[in-house]
């Protein structure tokens, strides 16, 4: 298991931007798929996003697709999440995770967690 660490979240008015970080070392990274979940409050943990390790693949949900983007920056090891005209109901913790497997989306999927970081969008 890794340490995988998040950052960037914060308060924002709705339609505005944050751009979240996923920093973990290279061992946690390297041939891993990378995801981007969140758990709003009384609400399960979703798949937002999902990156290959060659950055050559991304995938995301329904509800973000057109407004997030992910990518990776592997000399940096660190995995972005870049997230615009955000709503309200973005509002949420906001996870990043590793796992083996590509396409991954499930959480059993993935093995590697961060600790979140809050994202909250104001109307």
């Amino acid at each position: 298991q890794v340490q995988l660490v998040e950052s960037g979240g914060g308060l924002v008015q709705a339609g505005g931007s944050l751009r979240l970080s996923c920093a973990a070392s290279a061992r946690a990274f390297t041939g891993h798929t990378t995801g981007w979940f969140r758990q709003a409050p009384g609400k399960e943990r979703e798949f937002v996003a999902g990156i290959s390790w060659s950055g050559a693949t991304t995938y995301y949900a329904d509800s973000v697709k057109g407004r997030f983007t992910i990518s990776r920056d592997n000399a940096k090891n660190t995995v972005y999440l870049q997230m615009n005209s955000l709503k309200p109901e973005d509002t949420a913790i906001y996870y990043c995770a590793a796992s083996p497997l590509g396409g991954a989306t499930k959480i059993e999927h993935f093995s590697s967690w961060g600790q979140g970081t809050q994202v909250t969008v104001s109307s």
